[in-house]
């Protein structure tokens, strides 16, 4: 029984780990068709922007993974 709990919580997690990854490609898209007409400081502060935001998310899925297999 554990172990199926675990396997649907994973699943879960992974489910919102697509979501974040789709929507994080979608804002990128969106972000690379307006750099063509954007000025470039709004471009530079935007991938700055988006490089904090992927970090944190790299140091969060790190983190949680450690999370998971150390219990």
């Amino acid at each position: 029984m554990c172990g199926a709990d675990t396997a649907a919580r994973r699943t879960h997690h992974e489910r919102h780990l697509m979501l974040f990854l789709v929507a994080a490609l979608l804002l990128l898209g969106l972000m690379l068709g307006t750099v063509a007409h954007a000025p470039l400081s709004f471009t530079l502060v935007a991938a700055a922007v988006i490089g904090v935001w992927l970090a944190v998310f790299a140091v969060r899925e790190r983190h949680g993974r450690r999370r998971e297999t150390s219990s």
